[in-house]
């Protein structure tokens, strides 16, 4: 060899970045070069084998120097990935730290390459999870995660996520802690990102929740309740405009006619009607969470999970967790799970910790399927516990949003005694007891009027009128698309709307030979408004034909569709009556539609009351308070106000510095005055044992 063939491998053998860079660029040239450090590095491994546990830095840089140019080499390294797993197999929990992180990012950027398969380096990965660095289990987890990302960018791979999948089942199974939290989280966070959002990866997740592994059941809970991350979308114009539009149109009618206490009234009535169905209207399903619907036997995994609640001696939140997914699975699939409620009735007492949330869990597993008996002795339990006057006014309130909620989801449980003795709390003195039970009020003159009193169902409306009551197992199936029967009624009025636009200047020139005067105009919609409205059995059955019969024979436009929506809206706001004028009501049949959204902590909790005043009123009404009473003032007031103040007034203001040699010389020495006391206490105490 030349002497500058010698030169140029020393100098290459200092300066490694330098050879790779040359490497890259033109791999056949220095392929020579290359071999060399290959058997160099070969050597150095047969070295090391013999010392795992001590650091080599020579081999640290060899190893990052292989793998940075083994795809110019595949043929010549093709048992490198080899080497490098059989070392972190056999010498994972020995090995020293920067070692061992090298060899784990050579190992990805040989998968990079792909040089190995994703199968190999992911359950080498797994197994190195059982070593003490945490650095390394964070570099294997968002390695994992990334890699199986990029293996389903573009198209899923079937086969290859199914295989993944088995191993980590697998690896569920396991003793190690660690292992299976890690294994857990990556199967959680690939579902999160919608890489593995198949009903598969969920059933594999739900036998964690029945792990030995407190850390491990905890997690698998948290994901089932936890919610989907869901991007905010900006609604249609269409949307936003239609509730502003019905909002102005109401408030513009309002100012044209005559101002009467009737008719504010009916405008609030009819701004709180539009204001309610757009809420049901935007309102989400009720248990968005789109796990818990992958689930194959929802009602075996919540019997299961029912039994280990009951058996577990897991700390108190860990019982919570349980018994929350128990409810939101009961409520989601309206699952028959009858021993869940009387075992949530040892729980309902004012003292028990976090009882609001075992009400709220309690709301979450009440649906229409769930015989009326079995919830009606949890609104029994409820009502004794809670809503008796020898709790305090927060504890009432608490029971009596609590029955409002189990109710709107299975109001069949209320019985008509117990609801009108909770009615009787609408006069209570305390406003969130008295609101919470006008509340309750509330909601059953929407969906059962004849459970109340006469007095309290409250004015009749068009839409009470229509009410069909279901009872247990009884479904409602309609033909037709509710209130379709004024789509008829609109065209007439449009029709007769552009007649008068046509006809308006014709009026107008009409009106202009007028010599000045007033002239009465009367709207036939003000009519139509103050008319009653007689509603018969006869008169539905009409309406339901036609209703039937325009939804059968055309295709509905979005403009039919709003007067639908209108019509509906002023059933809620209009007064009904009989035919013969009397304000009787009619009993009505049946349940109607009811809000069943997944109940808030905060609807049970609303027990706060609106402060009288704020701070700055209240501090407003002790300073008037104090006015007037100077004299009352505390200690001795001066004569003179001008008068100079004493010496133990200016040592008050003193600063500690100036008066803590004085305060110091009291504690060590008694001065006379303090001597005479204590020789006088002294003296009287000797005194009165002696006449003992």
């Amino acid at each position: 060899m030349s002497s500058k063939a010698v030169a140029k491998s020393v100098q290459f053998a200092s300066n490694l970045p330098q050879l790779q860079n040359l490497m890259k660029r033109d791999p056949q040239s220095y392929k020579d070069e290359f071999l060399k450090q290959w058997q160099y590095f070969h050597t150095l491994m047969q070295a090391f084998q013999l010392q795992p546990t001590k650091y080599n830095e020579k081999l640290d840089e060899m190893i990052s120097f292989v793998a940075q140019v083994s795809h110019c080499y595949k043929e010549e390294v093709g048992d490198l990935p080899e080497q490098l797993g059989d070392i972190l197999r056999n010498h994972s929990t020995v090995l020293d730290r920067t070692i061992r992180m090298t060899l784990i990012k050579a190992l990805i950027m040989l998968r990079n390459k792909n040089l190995i398969s994703a199968t190999q380096i992911l359950q080498l990965f797994f197994k190195l999870l059982r070593c003490e660095d945490k650095l390394l289990r964070k570099t294997i987890y968002q390695y994992i995660v990334s890699d199986i990302k990029n293996i389903n960018a573009k198209h899923k791979n079937a086969k290859l996520n199914s295989a993944l999948q088995n191993y980590m089942f697998s690896m569920l199974q396991e003793n190690s802690a660690i292992t299976v939290k890690t294994a857990l989280d990556i199967m959680t966070e690939l579902y999160r990102r919608n890489i593995w959002n198949d009903a598969k990866t969920v059933n594999v997740i739900t036998t964690a929740c029945f792990s030995k592994i407190t850390k491990v059941m905890v997690a698998a809970l948290k994901f089932f309740l936890g919610k989907d991350e869901t991007e905010e979308k900006e609604e249609s114009d269409s949307d936003d405009e239609e509730p502003k539009k019905k909002t102005k149109e109401l408030s513009l009618g309002h100012r044209v006619a005559k101002k009467t206490k009737k008719r504010k009234k009916k405008l609030d009535r009819a701004l709180e009607a539009v204001k309610k169905h757009k809420k049901k209207k935007t309102s989400v399903e009720a248990f968005n969470f789109s796990a818990l619907h992958l689930i194959y036997d929802p009602q075996g995994f919540c019997e299961k999970l029912f039994r280990q609640v009951e058996k577990t001696t897991e700390r108190f939140e860990v019982k919570l967790m349980m018994v929350d997914l128990i409810s939101r699975l009961i409520g989601i699939h309206k699952l028959i799970v009858l021993n869940f409620y009387p075992f949530m009735k040892r729980f309902l007492q004012p003292h028990q910790r976090e009882v609001t949330r075992l009400l709220l869990y309690l709301a979450q597993g009440s649906h229409e399927v769930v015989p009326p008996e079995a919830i009606e002795e949890v609104l029994k339990t409820v009502a004794n516990n809670f809503i008796a006057e020898r709790n305090s006014s927060e504890v009432m309130a608490v029971g009596l949003n609590a029955v409002r909620e189990i109710c709107v989801r299975c109001p069949l449980a209320m019985s008509e005694d117990l609801l009108q003795d909770l009615v009787q709390y609408k006069s209570h003195r305390d406003k969130a007891v008295m609101m919470a039970a006008r509340s309750l009020i509330q909601l059953f003159r929407k969906t059962n009027p004849h459970l109340l009193h006469r007095k309290d169902r409250g004015r009749p409306t068009e839409a009470q009128t229509e009410l069909k009551v279901l009872q247990y197992g009884e479904h409602d199936a309609t033909s037709f698309v509710p209130g379709a029967e004024v789509i008829p009624e609109t065209e007439e009025k449009e029709q007769t709307k552009n007649q008068d636009q046509d006809g308006w200047e014709s009026c107008s020139d009409e009106d202009d030979d007028s010599d000045g005067e007033w002239v009465d105009v009367y709207h036939s919609s003000d009519e139509e408004q103050d008319k009653d409205k007689e509603i018969s059995p006869e008169a539905l059955e009409e309406k339901r034909k036609l209703a039937e019969e325009i939804s059968t024979t055309r295709i509905m436009t979005d403009e039919d569709f709003k007067a639908i929506s209108h019509n509906q809206i002023s059933k809620d706001i209009t007064t009904a009556k009989s035919q013969t004028g009397s304000r009787k009501r009619k009993r009505p049949e049946a349940f109607g539609e009811t809000d069943k959204e997944l109940p808030k902590l905060g609807d049970i909790e609303m027990v706060h009351k609106k402060k009288l005043h704020d701070k700055e009123s209240r501090l407003a009404t002790v300073v008037a308070g104090r006015e007037g009473r100077e004299k009352f003032a505390h200690g001795p007031q001066k004569m003179n106000p001008f008068a100079s103040t004493s010496n133990k007034e200016k040592a008050k203001k003193k600063a500690f510095t100036m008066v803590k040699h004085k305060i110091r010389r009291k504690k060590v020495k008694r001065s006379f005055k303090e001597k005479q006391v204590a020789l006088r206490n002294s003296l009287l105490k000797r005194h009165k044992n002696a006449r003992k």
